[in-house]
């Protein structure tokens, strides 16, 4: 892990961040010095659940997962986070542990600060505080919406809001379709979706052969966008945007 000068090129990359918005220059560049940098390869974890929380992050480049162990022992997939996401903003508040299990799925890198040194930031910067409480509303929102998902949904509709919200998120459009931008195993959308390989394993040959997907190994292209939005049964417009952008 290297110490991290203050260097312009990741100031776009905080700017853009929710946690660091609305600072002023001065107020970057001393974010930026406390701050240090670190890469992992890939399957590495970067934070382990239930782990003293002692340090913040945001990616610099690459993909990670975040993982959380259900009580009953099965591992759910919550959501994936690229380059510009951050997360551990608990760290910030002192004796917490991790709720969750951050690993990376393609090599990464990421800006850490240590828990204390983000802590005297938000004394120093109120702002940043702010937007912290913020975030960790809007994160908290998403995760009991996905467990909602999880609890009341059939395992064909998550499994198409896996596919839909993957799509909009890190999807590539392509000749004849929507490369789902990341490798992506069957047991990936397994636990994405709180149900079984074997499960994930039969909807998805049903949908190759209805031609909305096509799927390989660590590969999925979303074919039919239309089909899969409305199966999904959510609000799709961007998706569908990027759809029509493909030739849909």
């Amino acid at each position: 892990m290297a110490s991290l000068p203050a260097r312009e090129e990741y100031r776009p990359l905080l700017q853009e961040n929710p946690v660091f918005a609305n600072l002023s220059p001065s107020a970057y560049a001393r974010v930026l010095e406390n701050a240090t940098l670190a890469t992992y390869a890939t399957d590495v974890f970067l934070t382990h659940q239930g782990d003293p929380a002692h340090a913040f992050y945001i990616l610099t480049y690459g993909r990670a997962k975040l993982l959380q162990a259900a009580p009953e022992g099965q591992q759910v997939l919550l959501r994936y986070i690229v380059a510009g996401q951050e997360f551990g903003i608990i760290a910030a508040l002192g004796a917490y542990q991790y709720p969750l299990s951050v690993q990376a799925v393609e090599p990464c890198g990421a800006l850490i600060w240590p828990g204390a040194r983000l802590a005297d930031l938000i004394r120093r910067y109120p702002q940043i505080g702010l937007n912290g409480l913020e975030v960790m509303v809007m994160r908290n929102q998403e995760l009991q919406r996905r467990y909602q998902e999880l609890l009341t949904t059939r395992v064909e509709q998550r499994l198409a809001q896996a596919l839909v919200r993957l799509a909009e998120q890190i999807g590539r459009p392509q000749t004849g379709g929507i490369l789902i931008d990341i490798p992506l195993t069957r047991a990936d959308l397994a636990e994405y979706t709180g149900t079984t390989l074997f499960s994930v394993s039969r909807i998805l040959r049903t949908w190759e052969t209805q031609g909305l997907v096509e799927s390989g190994r660590e590969r999925v292209v979303v074919r039919d966008s239309a089909a899969l939005a409305e199966l999904s049964d959510l609000d799709g417009v961007s998706f569908m945007g990027c759809a029509l952008a493909c030739g849909r």
